[in-house]
């Protein structure tokens, strides 16, 4: 009997973003950065997004972090006249989530280093839930889904790593809303908690984890297996939700630094050899080919920590079309 043609499910195209600043076309600003004397506002950084909604639609990029900083002096302690922000731009904000979820573009915060979850200082920790739920609010009036999300690091290492992250933990389970829960997400970083350290938390309380692929070069004590570590994290997401994971590769070139000669005491440009954790200002196309071909039928879109930003992303495009033409394809890059 003649075989019936059978139609293959077509694989689900994957995204590629970038984080917050526009470099590509000058003009489009991230967030309001003006002095509160001047009363900035979230509104105005609503406006700035449009238009970087508008960049990346001509671009074809379906995938961007927004400034943490789009609400100015959201959470400061002594400004309370900043508090209401989100309150009295919820129309804005609701508009703004509109488009994107019209354009399926996927957006989400990476609060700054300073919002830290495992501190003892109850104060910082106050000032860090505050940041945390005021993020995830902003994505909730947004009417966005579930892959919108607020992406931290566990924090600090306190000289006792164990007891960090019971204290992480802790936080998370106690203090958090479940709001903030619901959008929150763990990643690896590049000096004290390791994927291994991640893989923990998540074992413990159920929180979703991004991997990054570069902090997991930097900082691998256990010796964990690439694959087999992607694979565990892109299960510790919720059915239906699609994980993300970052992508960078490292600077290789010397480094112009200032320093103050002892003798004369005279400032001067010298030299250096690059750090282990920096990241380049483009990404590595064969590098990121061969990771992408190991994780070939893993399922995750990819945001893009160079530091060039969507000009990185554009030239990683161009030239995966040359390379690796079928990885290309993953991404609908034409």
């Amino acid at each position: 009997m003649p075989r019936k043609n059978v139609k293959r499910r077509q694989a689900p195209l994957l995204r590629m973003g970038f984080p917050v600043k526009v470099v590509g076309r000058e003009g489009l600003k991230s967030n309001d950065t003006r002095r509160w004397q001047k009363k900035p506002h979230l509104r105005t950084s609503i406006e700035y997004l449009h238009a970087i909604f508008d960049y990346l639609a001509g671009q074809k990029i379906t995938m961007y972090r927004i400034s943490s900083d789009i609400a100015p002096y959201l959470t400061h302690p002594e400004k309370p006249e900043f508090r209401n922000q989100i309150t009295e731009a919820r129309r804005e904000l609701a508009a703004l989530g509109k488009v994107a979820r019209q354009r399926d573009l996927r957006l989400s915060f990476h609060p700054s280093q300073y919002i830290i979850l495992n501190t003892a200082d109850e104060r910082l920790l106050r000032q860090s839930l505050h940041d945390i739920e005021a993020q995830a609010e902003m994505l909730d009036v947004m009417e966005l889904g579930p892959e919108a999300c607020v992406v931290i690091h566990v924090g600090g290492a306190y000289e006792d790593r164990v007891a960090a992250r019971d204290r992480w933990m802790q936080t998370y389970e106690r203090r958090l809303s479940a709001r903030a829960r619901a959008r929150l997400v763990l990643e690896n970083d590049d000096v004290s908690f390791s994927a291994a350290d991640v893989l923990a938390i998540h074992r413990r309380v159920g929180v979703p984890l991004v991997f990054d692929h570069h902090h997991f070069w930097c900082l691998n004590p256990e010796k964990l297996e690439l694959r087999s570590t992607m694979e565990k994290f892109v299960r510790t997401w919720p059915a239906g939700v699609r994980p993300k994971v970052h992508f960078s590769s490292p600077r290789t070139e010397m480094r112009e630094c200032i320093e103050r000669d002892r003798k004369s005491r005279r400032r001067r440009k010298v030299l250096k050899p690059p750090l282990l954790t920096s990241h380049a200002d483009f990404v590595n196309p064969f590098e990121f080919a061969t990771f992408m071909r190991t994780m070939a039928d893993l399922e995750f879109d990819v945001m893009l920590e160079a530091k060039m930003k969507d000009v990185a992303l554009l030239r990683l495009r161009r030239d995966l079309t040359r390379c690796a033409p079928e990885v290309a394809a993953r991404f609908a890059i034409e």
